[in-house]
């Protein structure tokens, strides 16, 4: 365990204030049955990078295997802090390298990764035709296996058109790319009426063991994926070290360009991520 999730569990954990000031103490209430191992709450100063010995980034604009419009930046106007703890990232109609936009794409691959464990965000997306915000892992052998091989776990999904709905999805050898297994949750009347993944904040995570991945949505498991739905399709490689990603695409073969409706710029906004192991 790390020392910031001692430090945090030393302290009693009777309440949560995630959007509390750097200056306060945020106590955070785990889940029954789990201990906090990785914390981030995205405290500093407004225009600040994620904290760099947590976070690096993708850069670049060559479509990121599926002919996405974007060129992804380390620059402030793409990812930064916003000093109310929360990390913005923002795309922007902005030429750069042969691309017509700009957005950021951030990840703890050599800084941290977690085998099993319940990985949580909470988070507001953009909304507009051709977004397209994830929360999602890779296997932290993703440099020499590559991908598929290395596995994927999408946590959220999203089309900036349609901010009623979000996915859950696997990808690995054999159930990769439009052939991903994949589960979709559309927001009930109540929850759309108290607001949409646009228009308010909302808790996605998975609750990752052994042999199965269970997706939830503010609290609620709306769906697993076993062993045994991966193992007819192809190999399970969900049983080592994944590490993180956060980013925000432009258009690609998911979710289709944006048209003159869509508003820049458009932010991915977080408000903290934490990994949860069960408790022994």
């Amino acid at each position: 365990m790390s020392a910031l999730g001692r430090g945090l569990l030393a302290t009693a954990l009777a309440g949560s204030l995630s959007c509390a000031p750097a200056s306060e103490p945020v106590v955070v209430a785990p889940p029954e049955g789990w201990q906090l191992v990785w914390d981030e709450p995205f405290d500093g100063p407004e225009g600040a990078p994620p904290d760099p010995a947590r976070w690096t980034y993708d850069t670049g604009g060559h479509g990121w295997g599926n002919q996405q419009l974007e060129y992804n930046t380390n620059r402030s106007a793409n990812v930064a802090l916003d000093g109310q703890g929360h990390l913005l990232i923002t795309a922007r109609r902005q030429s750069i390298g042969g691309n017509a936009y700009t957005s950021g794409r951030i990840k703890t691959l050599g800084l941290f990764a977690q085998r099993y464990g319940r990985v949580e965000a909470r988070l507001k997306l953009p909304a507009g035709q051709g977004l397209w915000p994830a929360f999602w892992m890779l296997g932290a052998d993703f440099p020499t296996a590559g991908w598929p091989d290395c596995g994927e776990i999408d946590i959220l999904e999203a089309r900036g058109q349609d901010t009623s709905v979000l996915l859950g999805s696997v990808h690995g050898p054999g159930y990769s790319g439009g052939e991903a297994i994949s589960h979709r949750y559309r927001l009930s009347e109540a929850e759309v009426a108290a607001g949409r993944l646009d228009e308010a904040f909302h808790d996605v995570a998975v609750e990752w063991d052994p042999a199965r991945i269970v997706y939830l949505f503010d609290g609620r498991a709306y769906a697993t994926i076993s062993a045994d739905d991966v193992l007819s399709r192809g190999r399970w490689v969900f049983d080592k070290p994944y590490f993180l990603l956060l980013n925000l695409a432009v258009g690609g073969n998911f979710v289709g360009p944006p048209n003159e409706e869509t508003a820049f710029p458009a932010s991915l906004v977080v408000d903290h991520v934490r990994v949860w192991e069960r408790t022994p």
